[in-house]
């Protein structure tokens, strides 16, 4: 699967392990992580891609301009996860 802009992943590795975030940019090895709450826009996780498990769902641009935005689209992604977990 091909990664790009906007891509939502999970955290495999490190202190966010389980996290959903989104990535901003990528720089190869690593990819430019972003959840809009711990790492914002300004300040974003330099992850390398080993430790990111990549998702179908993309975001669009619209939702990448403010940490508001993709902390809103990824509160989606954690209670999807939240109710796999329900029926374990």
């Amino acid at each position: 699967m091909e990664i790009k802009r906007g891509q939502v992943v999970k955290s495999k590795a490190g202190h966010d392990k389980g996290d959903f975030q989104v990535i901003l940019e990528l720089q190869l090895p690593y990819a430019l992580v972003c959840d809009g709450k711990r790492r914002t826009l300004e300040k974003p996780k330099k992850k390398k891609l080993i430790h990111l498990a990549p998702t179908t769902e993309r975001l669009d641009e619209e939702k990448l301009k403010t940490n508001r935005h993709i902390k809103i689209a990824l509160r989606a992604f954690m209670n999807k996860s939240d109710d796999d977990k329900a029926y374990c």
